[in-house]
Parts: C-alpha cells; sequence; structure tokens
C-alpha cells in the first residue's frame, strides 16, 4: 500500500458515508410544525400518504411545490379543528379526488385499473400460447428443391 492511495481511499470512505448519512429531507418549514407533537406526528403521517398534485409521484410531505405547503397547511388546520385522520383525508379527497392518495383504493372504478395489468399479462401469456401451439401443429414447409435446369445455371453463375 503506497502513501499515494490512502488520500484518495479517505476520499472515497468519506464520500461514502455522506451519502449513507444523507436521509430523506422533508419539505416542511418550520412555521408549519405544530405546537403540540401528537398532532404533528398524526400530520406527518397523514403528509406521507398524500401525492403532491405538481410533483408527481412525491408525497405533499416531500415536496417543496407551492400547492404541497397549501395541502400540508390543510392537513394540519383540519386537525387542528379537532378532525380525525379518517376525516382528513376524506377531506382531502372530496376537494381533489383520489389520486390525491399515493396509495388509490380498490373500491368503485378504481378495480379496473388495479386488475388490467394482471389482466394484460394473462391475455399476453394466451395470446404467445395460442401462437406457439399453432405454428407447432402447422405442416412444416415443404422444402421446393430446384429443378435440373436451375441447378445447372446455378452451377454456371457460381463458376464464373
Amino acid at each position: 500500500m503506497t502513501a499515494t492511495c490512502l488520500p484518495l481511499r479517505r476520499r472515497v470512505s468519506l464520500a461514502l458515508v455522506l451519502c449513507l448519512l444523507a436521509g430523506p429531507v422533508m419539505a416542511v418549514q418550520p412555521d408549519e410544525i405544530l405546537d403540540d407533537p401528537a398532532l404533528e406526528a398524526r400530520a406527518r403521517d397523514i403528509s406521507q400518504d398524500l401525492r403532491c398534485l405538481v410533483c408527481r409521484n412525491e408525497s405533499i410531505d416531500e415536496s417543496n411545490a407551492d400547492l404541497a405547503r397549501d395541502l400540508r397547511l390543510l392537513v394540519r388546520d383540519r386537525l387542528v379543528a379537532g378532525d380525525s385522520n379518517e376525516q382528513v383525508v376524506d377531506y382531502v379527497v372530496d376537494r381533489y379526488g383520489e389520486y390525491v392518495l399515493l396509495n388509490p383504493t380498490t373500491t368503485g372504478s378504481n378495480w379496473l385499473l388495479w386488475a388490467a395489468g394482471p389482466l394484460m399479462l394473462i391475455l399476453a401469456v394466451g395470446s404467445a400460447w395460442g401462437y406457439l401451439r399453432n405454428r407447432a401443429q402447422a405442416a412444416p414447409r415443404s422444402e421446393t428443391a430446384l429443378s435440373d435446369e436451375e441447378q445447372a445455371r446455378l452451377r454456371d453463375i457460381l463458376d464464373d
């Protein structure tokens, strides 16, 4: 081990440690945090399950968008007003639709969306199986041999 390798290894090790220490960054601003730790914990739990309508597939707890901030404040206002977690989520869903849920329900018309993936897979497997089965059962193509005249002409072409 040479002395020049140690600084590089230390730098790589430091970079690795810093990457491992980096946790999820929450976008909740200090002025949004509730004084009651129990209510704040409930607000964080609810915010983790609500989608930011601007930053797709990001919870409102992680998003820096203005709409996400408004939703975080709305959730906290509803909790301070005395709503349960379910009432807060229902209020937000009534206002913005089920798209706001990161994990949508499988009730109502959403069942078709949940079932579409497995149904398409079954349809694709069935189609592939039917195609391969029909292909295997089809009579093999008869290879047409060249006539004597064609073989002679081919020999002439190849000899030239």
